[in-house]
């Protein structure tokens, strides 16, 4: 089945952010804690996850989450199979939000090596392709993490990335390859060179059929991913906050001219459970117009 020209001409040239809803279990407890759900407010892990649907469905509902400047948005596999007023999130988002849907697909990281790490070996892929295509996702996020400059690590996530790629291609998918360098590596510049030479090789090896997009982190030389940008199997590039502030993610890649961003964290600082839906929308107004104009800049 082929990928949705709409969907595909929002991804290319739509002005605005990917908003990133993915946390998955490792990273729910902290993300429910800067909301202000405590795990003494929950029972154990469905619980959890349902306290995480909840904050989920609130953005999701919110006022200004709309195509106007979200156009897209990645999802936690749990929220895939989820609905929201009665609806299937994915289903939701398109046809009420005009936001283009994502799906997170990688297991977490493997341990580190080479001053890398790869992601955790994904045996059921391919079906899990097949209901994420069944359930009108468009693409698919996949993480690795370099945390120094160093050529062989680099070069060994971004061969694993576009080989999974190529399988995510193959189901009618596109995905977004993020090989996030760690915003605190002492050597962030350089491997952040070696990344964007080895992204090229790989993409200019691509067949005329197999789109992509990057998410990585904001560079410290801006610029230096334009020429991925640009390129005809690259539909998009897009930038991870990082660990950086809202304000310091948003300065940064305003200097980047041909990325926008696709943020987790910034985007719900300063959200809280106990806020009204009045205040609610107010604070994530406020995030998501700082982050779009930061993307459009």
């Amino acid at each position: 089945m082929p990928i949705d020209n709409a969907q595909k001409a929002q991804m290319q040239s739509g002005a605005g952010f990917i908003a990133a809803l993915d946390q998955s279990g490792g990273s729910t407890p902290k993300a429910l804690s800067l909301y202000g759900v405590e795990p003494d407010d929950y029972n154990g892990e469905t619980e959890m996850f349902q306290a995480m649907h909840d904050m989920r469905a609130r953005i999701i509902l919110a006022d200004e989450f709309t195509s106007a400047k979200v156009i897209g948005a990645i999802l936690f596999e749990r929220t895939m199979d989820a609905t929201i007023k009665g609806k299937p999130v994915a289903q939701l988002l398109w046809e009420d939000r005009g936001v283009v849907p994502f799906l997170k697909i990688d297991k977490g990281l493997a341990d580190q090596e080479n001053d890398v790490q790869l992601l955790k070996p994904m045996p059921d892929l391919d079906a899990l392709l097949t209901r994420a295509k069944v359930a009108g996702i468009f693409g698919t996020k996949e993480r690795s993490v370099i945390h120094e400059a160093n050529e062989a690590g680099i070069e060994a996530v971004v061969a694993q990335q576009f080989e999974v790629a190529k399988q995510v291609c193959a189901a009618g998918l596109v995905p977004i390859i993020e090989p996030e360098v760690n915003i605190h590596s002492g050597t962030k510049a350089q491997a952040e060179q070696m990344l964007a030479a080895a992204l090229l090789r790989h993409v200019e090896a691509l067949s005329a059929d197999e789109l992509v997009m990057l998410k990585l982190t904001i560079p410290e030389q801006p610029g230096i991913y334009d020429a991925l940008a640009d390129h005809d199997n690259v539909l998009r590039v897009v930038a991870l906050s990082g660990g950086y502030s809202t304000d310091e993610a948003c300065a940064r890649l305003a200097q980047n001219a041909k990325m926008i961003a696709s943020f987790s964290r910034a985007l719900t600082e300063g959200l809280n459970v106990k806020m009204s839906d009045a205040e609610f929308n107010a604070a994530l107004g406020a995030n998501i117009d700082q982050i779009y104009k930061a993307s459009v800049a």
